[in-house]
């Protein structure tokens, strides 16, 4: 059940994430989960359209929960505890789009990119069904603070975890973890289709060695999973941002279809929660145990 308090990210009394560590770092895998976060602010509540239901079409609900097993498996897992309906951190840090605001933006910011055309910028006009969130425009202002008290201290930790794996092992992989719709949606390049169960992202092969690829997919089709590369989505702004295989900075995407773990009208877990939990940790446990020589050597 979603949280609603408030704004004390703002304040900084609410960490917007936390990590969780394993006992002893045996792998060169970060996990992390960027759209799980359940915190809503009164706040921004009460400046949207929608309820509170309907705000949460957007994040990735349990997917954090999905992805217990990393510490076990001495990985670490970052997860957002901020929202992405509030602001989200898989997209440049300044996506924004000027028909949201009273005032005018700051010359860094990118208002011409395809999600900020699709209302999905840093700060979202839209959750992923189309609907509008805010009632009013919004001033510039408030996404700064947002910006500035989420965004950043996210990829802060996220970087800094990254790094340190490098330093340790030589290497990194980083999976993104999100969950997607059964269906494709009106915002989406593939509307009204069903998807498959899980979707592979590596930016088509220039976020991640093949062997990254190749191993998670087989992993996952070994657990009778129906699994596709890079369609409809081939990894976002986290996947194209720290996947560099030519310097042996490895990231993938990973997104897991909505239905096989919970109800997608009333966003709550469904009966197949727990095997699916038990398969991605099946999957955690064979993909952090991978040879840091062998992501050294795709470059």
């Amino acid at each position: 059940m979603a949280h609603i308090i408030n704004d004390q990210f703002i304040n900084n009394d609410e960490p917007p994430f936390d990590i969780l560590l394993p006992k002893i770092r045996s792998s060169c895998v970060v996990y992390s989960s960027p759209h799980s976060g359940s915190i809503y602010p009164i706040s921004f509540q009460q400046a949207s359209a929608l309820d509170a239901t309907a705000l949460r079409r957007s994040e990735d609900a349990f997917v954090d929960e999905l992805y217990t097993q990393a510490p076990n498996a001495g990985s670490p897992l970052l997860r957002a505890r901020f929202p992405r309906a509030y602001v989200d951190p898989n997209r440049e840090a300044w996506e924004l789009d000027p028909e949201m605001f009273t005032d005018a933006l700051p010359p860094q910011a990118n208002t011409r990119s395809p999600r900020v055309r699709a209302g999905l910028g840093t700060i979202a006009r839209v959750v992923t069904d189309g609907a509008a969130i805010y009632k009013d425009k919004i001033d510039f202002a408030m996404a700064q603070r947002r910006i500035e008290k989420c965004y950043m201290p996210f990829h802060g930790a996220l970087a800094g975890l990254l790094e340190e794996t490098f330093e340790t092992f030589g290497t990194y992989l980083l999976v993104d973890c999100h969950s997607m719709p059964s269906i494709g949606g009106p915002m989406d390049n593939d509307p009204g289709d069903n998807r498959v169960d899980m979707v592979l992202g590596d930016a088509h092969g220039s976020a991640a060695a093949k062997i990254v690829s190749q191993t998670a997919r087989e992993i996952l089709e070994g657990l009778g999973y129906r699994v596709v590369m890079n369609k409809p989505y081939a990894g976002g702004f986290t996947t194209r941002n720290y996947g560099k295989p030519y310097e042996m900075r490895h990231a993938l995407q990973i997104e897991v279809n909505r239905e096989l773990y919970m109800n997608e009208d009333s966003i709550t877990k469904n009966i197949g929660f727990d095997l699916l939990k038990n398969n991605i940790s099946k999957m955690i446990d064979d993909l952090s145990a991978i040879n840091p020589a062998l992501l050294r050597g795709n470059k």
